[in-house]
């Protein structure tokens, strides 16, 4: 499928500044990424207050996209040093987060790159960092899990199977995505609710996620592929 000209048939999110764009930037300091420092991306701290901030919108989810996780750090640790993987071809980040993922696509020269998040707050912050990295992402705030497989070429899942009814949702829609042609990889730790059943090891490396202080915990990539 490389080189080919998919298009996506998903709608782009509203663009232009808006008060979560303005809450992001002055709130979440632009911190380099563990693990892979060609990367930037506004990331909270403790002086940060997100918790306290987003409690006063009711309809506000946790800030998991505020973090970098380490599903995500390996997965576009690979990416940048496995280039031909994304490049030249279409990308969708499913459960993007802070856009990680879908930028080390854009980076690795991934024709077109969608990042699909249900947080609100989390498009907002995709495009920013985006942005900032000078790479060109397309963010979508959607729920797309029940929905037909997206016309891409690849699909990037980063830190998604961390709750059992959340990962059968995923599965569902991986098992249609790859029996429609998708390349679809994987990165986690080894949660509980993994589908090891469907997964390839395809690589294994150390990362330094959110929380850890620093200190590095093993994760891998996996091929996905229907059981």
């Amino acid at each position: 499928m490389r080189g080919s000209r998919r298009v996506f048939h998903l709608a782009a999110a509203e663009p232009g500044p808006s008060r979560l764009a303005a809450l992001i930037q002055r709130r979440l300091p632009i911190t380099d990424v563990p693990s892979v420092p060609e990367l930037r991306l506004h990331l909270a701290e403790p002086r940060s207050g997100l918790g306290r901030l987003l409690a006063r919108d009711p309809a506000a989810a946790a800030p998991y996209w505020a973090h970098v996780w380490s599903g995500g750090l390996v997965l576009a640790r690979y990416l940048l040093d496995h280039p031909p993987l994304v490049a030249g071809r279409s990308v969708l980040d499913l459960g993007a987060g802070s856009g990680l993922v879908a930028i080390a696509a854009a980076r690795a020269g991934a024709e077109a790159v969608q990042a699909v998040e249900v947080d609100p707050y989390a498009t907002e912050a995709i495009a920013l960092n985006a942005a900032l990295n000078g790479v060109s992402v397309v963010p979508l705030c959607a729920d797309i899990l029940d929905a037909a497989p997206p016309m891409v070429d690849v699909i990037l899942v980063g830190d998604l199977f961390y709750e059992a009814g959340l990962a059968t949702r995923v599965a569902a829609f991986l098992d249609r995505c790859t029996a429609a042609g998708c390349l679809v990889l994987v990165g986690d730790p080894g949660r509980a609710a993994l589908p090891l059943h469907r997964l390839v090891t395809i690589h294994a490396a150390p990362v330094a996620e959110f929380g850890s202080g620093h200190a590095a915990m093993p994760a891998q990539v996996f091929r996905y592929g229907a059981s």
